[in-house]
C-alpha cells in the first residue's frame, strides 16, 4: 500500500494528476480509517466493534495536516557509499547535525554567494538520449500502531530513464523499513506479520513510460518563480525544487538561478555544512513552519549547486521525517 507522495514519486512524469489542484477532502483520511476500523454493518445498521487495527498514514497527507511523516535522518554513510558501514534492516536513525543548529542566519546571502561560484556538474560533460535519475524515498507511507506510539517507515528506490518525448523506462524497488526509535523497532519486530515483505533477491520489473510533453527548466527568473510556486512560501518551494531535480537533469545556469530565486523567498535559514543521508557533504537551508510544527530541509552540493536531498521534519515532540535523496542524475544512451 502506498502513500500519496510515494505513489507520485513512483509514477513520476506519468502521473496524470501531477498538475491537478486537489481540494481538501470533506472527511480526513484518519477519520475514514477510524470509521473503517471501529464499525461494521449488521442487518443494514452500523455497530461499533473493538479492534486492534494498525493505522497506515500517507506521508503527504501527514504533511498537509502538519503531522509530518516519520524518520530521523542520519549522518553516517548509507550502503551506497563505498567503505561505509551500511544500515542494517530495521535500523534506528539519528538526526542530521547542522553546523548552525541554533540562531541560524538568513539563507539569502549564502545562497547568492553559492549561485555565483557553482561549477559544472559531472553530467554536463555527458551526452545521451535519456535523462537518468536514481532516487530513494523514506517515510511515505508510515505505519503507526493503534496507540500512536510506535512508527515504522516504508521505503522505496526508483531508477528512471526518460527521453525528451517522455518515453523510456522505470524500475521501482521496495526497501527495508526503518524506525524513528528503538521502542518502535522492538514493537514492529514483534509484529512482523503486519509489515509488507521485502524480497531482496527478486528482480524488479522494468516499467515502460508513455510519451508525454516535458519542458526542461528555464534559467528565466520569472518562469522559475512560477514553476517553484514561491508565492505559496518556502515549504511549497522546497517541495517543487525536490520534484524538479528528481525529474530533470538541471543545467548549470538553471541551477544558479534556482538558488537566487530561493534566496529571495523569506523564511529560509542557512544551516551551513551538513552530511546527507548518503554520506555526502553538502550545505543546507531550512524553513520552520511553526503553524504546522514542521521543518523543510534542502541539501545542496557545495560546488555544483545540485540538490542532494529534501526532507520534511517535525519540530516536536519527536524529530521524525520523510525524506528523499537523489543519488545520481546523468545523461545516457543506455537503459538498465
Amino acid at each position: 500500500m502506498f502513500g500519496a507522495e510515494r505513489t507520485r514519486t513512483l509514477l513520476g512524469p506519468v502521473d496524470p494528476a501531477r498538475t491537478a489542484a486537489v481540494a481538501p477532502p470533506p472527511v480526513s483520511a484518519q477519520e475514514l480509517v477510524n470509521r473503517a476500523g471501529t464499525t461494521e454493518m449488521d442487518a443494514g445498521r452500523r455497530r461499533v466493534r473493538p479492534t486492534r487495527r494498525l493505522v497506515l498514514t500517507a506521508g503527504t497527507l501527514a504533511v498537509a495536516a502538519g503531522a509530518v511523516a516519520v524518520l530521523q535522518p542520519f549522518d553516517r554513510p548509507a550502503p551506497d557509499v563505498p567503505g561505509g558501514p551500511g544500515i542494517a534492516a530495521g535500523s534506528v536513525l539519528v538526526p542530521v547535525s547542522y553546523q548552525f543548529d541554533t540562531d541560524p542566519p538568513e539563507a539569502g546571502p549564502q545562497l547568492r554567494a553559492l549561485a555565483a561560484t557553482i561549477k559544472d556538474a559531472e553530467y554536463e560533460h555527458l551526452d545521451g538520449r535519456y535523462m537518468y535519475h536514481h532516487t530513494k524515498v523514506w517515510g511515505d507511507p508510515v505505519m503507526t500502531s493503534a496507540d500512536r506510539r510506535h512508527h515504522v517507515a516504508l521505503a522505496g528506490e526508483t531508477r528512471v530513464w526518460q527521453a525528451a518525448d517522455g518515453t523510456g523506462s522505470q524500475i521501482n524497488k521496495q526497501l527495508e523499513p526503518q524506525y524513528p526509535d528503538q521502542e518502535s523497532r522492538d514493537y514492529w519486530q514483534r509484529n512482523l506479520a503486519s509489515l509488507p515483505t521485502v524480497d531482496a533477491t527478486a528482480a524488479p520489473a522494468m516499467i515502460p513510460l508513455p510519451p508525454m510533453e516535458l519542458t526542461p527548466p528555464s534559467a528565466d527568473p520569472s518562469q522559475l518563480r512560477e514553476l517553484l510556486k514561491v508565492e505559496y512560501g518556502p515549504g511549497a518551494a522546497s517541495k517543487e525544487v525536490s520534484t524538479l531535480y528528481a525529474r530533470f537533469v538541471v543545467p548549470r545556469a538553471a541551477r544558479a538561478e534556482i538558488l537566487r530565486v530561493l534566496a529571495d523567498v523569506p523564511g529560509f535559514r542557512w544551516r551551513g555544512q551538513v552530511t546527507d543521508r548518503a554520506g555526502r557533504a553538502g550545505v543546507a537551508i531550512t524553513f520552520d513552519d511553526r503553524e504546522h510544527d514542521a521543518q523543510s530541509l534542502l541539501i545542496f552540493h557545495p560546488k555544483t549547486g545540485e540538490l542532494l536531498a529534501h526532507e520534511r521534519l517535525t519540530l516536536s515532540p519527536v524529530r521524525i521525517s520523510a525524506y528523499k535523496v537523489i543519488l545520481d542524475a546523468a545523461w545516457t544512451d543506455r537503459i538498465g
